[in-house]
């Protein structure tokens, strides 16, 4: 999974989504993440404090699609770069256990007028 640069507007809570789609860095496959629960965990880069940890929604298992919606507390930073880290916990039935997306997701927000 690779991604570009994601610009936000500090404070705007009602609309902002990310959409990733979960691939195997070895072979660019898609992951089946159906049944799976994912979150996104959300920092300023350069802090190892999070400033939110965004439960997102799987929309389309099979295709490896999931969206954050970004929050009151993720978007109440200030301005600056910020990066987020996806975490995938499969359901049983798909064999179980955690895996960590290894590339993150950069972010730049600027602060609203």
């Amino acid at each position: 999974m690779s991604c570009d640069l994601i610009y936000l507007v500090q404070g705007d809570v009602s609309r902002p989504q990310v959409e990733a789609t979960i691939t195997d860095e070895n072979t660019d496959a898609v992951v089946d993440i159906t049944g799976a629960t994912v979150v996104m965990k959300f920092r300023m880069v350069g802090s190892t404090t999070l400033q939110d940890t965004i439960a997102g929604t799987v929309t389309n298992g099979a295709g490896g699609v999931c969206v954050f919606p970004m929050t009151a507390l993720s978007m109440s930073g200030e301005p600056g770069n910020y990066e987020g880290e996806i975490q995938v916990t499969f359901s049983a039935g798909s064999g179980g256990g955690v895996q960590t997306v290894y590339d993150t997701l950069k972010f730049r927000m600027r602060e609203d007028f």
